[in-house]
């Protein structure tokens, strides 16, 4: 088994990187690999409601991380996001990559199990926390809680190390997610998936 962590930082070893480092080394002494991957710096362009992802299951740009982050989840058994809190919200650069990510892909990603996390100095964690769970919950992927809110505290990686609390909820996320993977892997060949409808419905309020 394996989980893919995607750092949503442009800081590819900062306070992010060391709250998904803490959720990684739990995860490996529960002999699930892992894989951290960071978006980057360069642009990453917003979803132009195109359309061509619903044909090729992949996105029209492939200029940047998208289309490879679509393969790695793909890949996963499961999946946790992590991201600076920028006035009390993500980091941009990640909702543009979620969005096209989840648009194009997000239906190959359905019960793998997933987990957000955020990194602030103080504020606004709440709020950024809640917009990147909602990626999950459309997408019928079990979220994966911890002892608290996903969080840490600290402006550089020395003080997040500092966030003894911060931590223990990342090492309790590791822990329910290795829980949650190894019960969906003893149940698959016992307990269906939950069995889909076969029309999507949809109701429009304007007509």
């Amino acid at each position: 088994m394996n989980v893919l962590l995607i750092n949503g930082s442009p800081r590819k070893n900062g306070c992010t990187f060391t709250a998904l480092s803490e959720i990684a080394g739990e995860l490996e002494k529960q002999e699930i690999k892992t894989l951290i991957f960071s978006i980057g710096t360069k642009a990453i362009r917003g979803c132009i409601a195109c359309g061509k992802c619903k044909t090729t299951g992949h996105c029209a740009y492939s200029d940047d991380p998208v289309n490879e982050c679509i393969d790695l989840i793909s890949k996963a058994d499961g999946i946790v996001v992590g991201s600076p809190v920028y006035y009390a919200s993500p980091n941009g650069a990640l909702l543009a990559l979620l969005d096209r990510v989840f648009y194009a892909g997000g239906s190959s990603f359905t019960y793998k199990p997933a987990a957000a996390i955020v990194s602030c100095r103080r504020g606004g964690a709440a709020t950024a926390f809640d917009v990147l769970n909602k990626y999950f919950t459309i997408s019928n992927m079990p979220v994966v809680s911890s002892q608290y809110w996903n969080g840490v505290h600290g402006q550089t990686p020395e003080e997040v190390r500092q966030d003894l609390e911060g931590l223990q909820v990342m090492r309790t996320l590791g822990r329910n997610m290795a829980w949650l993977l190894k019960c969906i892997d003893v149940a698959k060949e016992t307990v269906p998936f939950p069995e889909k409808e076969t029309v999507r419905q949809r109701t429009n309020f304007i007509r």
